[in-house]
């Protein structure tokens, strides 16, 4: 029986291919009556792989070429498929990926009622690269080099907030601890915006000695830590540095510990300075932390905007009035990585 679904979804694959085809050569748009009359795959799931969800990952994912993709799943419908995800259907068509369309209902219990916007393709898992592929920097190379390190983040939403902040505001790149710490999933994806897709993420099975090596070669570790409270004796010899007054002049590790606990004893020790988020106002017992990827975002641009490249006033003003016309000014993003275009992609779906 698994045989036969087997090679019904590959049959299937193949005919809707083959329409796409026919479609393009008399310069229709991808989609529309030729998919209405395909039958639906049974949707029998692939073992090994696992299930992509949402226009942007999927649409990085592909361009990105880095996933096997064992098929695209369209959310049927009457309507042709307009703007990406048409570019999605001829990416798929090109690379001779199968592209089934199930209902609704189907998708949402695929994706066990994630948000996937119609759009969803069995993939092949990412994983964290080995920190040693992640070639040597001299320090002496550029002085401003951002690498993000991670100890232990383990909720997914968070851990792809992060990513997406840090491929947004150009940190170099990530390194993960393997230990106690979320994998590349498809949820880490999604709250991305399909940042992941796009970045290399590193890990290592050593943070310490990760950290207390590039330290000997010129780094600089920065920690960072929950506001310190007046009444709280100092626990660390390690120096408390606002963000703000934070000076970016060597390259830099930027250090970021679990949800709950923070950095860990042995990580923290491995610093050579700690910067924290300091508030406007009193806060009372429990408040005095932000969520993990608030935070990032609020760190690596008090970080990043002291990069020699960042736009002055003058040329923020510009790109705010004309963007199209600014060029040179903005940094090169990638589709789905920007507010705006979320929330429309999120009205279509």
């Amino acid at each position: 029986m698994a045989l036969l679904s087997t090679i019904r979804g590959a049959t299937w694959g193949r005919l809707v291919t083959r329409h796409f085809s026919h479609a393009a050569r008399r310069g229709e748009r991808p989609g529309g009556e030729e998919l209405s009359r395909l039958l639906l795959d049974d949707l029998v799931p692939t073992s090994r792989l696992e299930l992509l969800f949402g226009l942007s990952p999927c649409l990085l994912a592909l361009r990105a070429a880095r996933r096997s993709v064992a098929r695209l799943l369209l959310q049927a419908g009457k309507a042709g498929l307009q703007g990406e995800r048409a570019e999605l259907l001829r990416m798929a068509q090109a690379r001779d990926i199968p592209v089934l369309r199930p209902r609704r209902q189907k998708l949402d219990t695929m994706c066990r009622y994630q948000v996937h916007q119609g759009v969803c393709m069995e993939v092949s898992p990412l994983r964290p690269r080995p920190w040693s592929e992640a070639g040597e920097a001299s320090p002496g190379d550029d002085p401003q080099q951002l690498w993000l390190v991670l100890e232990g983040i383990q909720d997914p939403r968070n851990f792809g907030a992060v990513l997406r902040s840090a491929h947004f505001l150009g940190v170099d790149k990530v390194i993960t601890s393997r230990r106690n710490s979320c994998p590349l999933t498809p949820v880490v994806s999604k709250a991305s915006a399909g940042a992941m897709e796009v970045m290399d993420v590193f890990s290592t099975d050593d943070l310490t000695g990760f950290l207390q090596t590039k330290a000997q070669q010129g780094w600089l570790v920065a920690g960072t830590v929950g506001c310190p409270r007046a009444e709280d004796p100092q626990s660390s010899e390690i120096p408390i540095t606002s963000c703000l007054e934070f000076p970016w002049d060597r390259p830099t590790l930027l250090v970021l510990g679990n949800e709950g606990s923070g950095l860990s004893q042995e990580v923290q020790a491995s610093c050579q300075l700690l910067l924290t988020i300091l508030p406007r106002r009193q806060l009372p017992p429990g408040l005095e932390s932000l969520n993990v990827s608030v935070a990032a975002g609020i760190l690596l641009h008090s970080i990043c905007s002291q990069w020699k490249g960042f736009p002055t006033e003058g040329e923020r003003r510009q790109l705010l009035q004309d963007p199209q016309e600014s060029e040179g000014l903005s940094v090169a993003q990638h589709p789905g990585l920007s507010s705006g275009s979320e929330k429309e992609r999120q009205n279509e779906s």
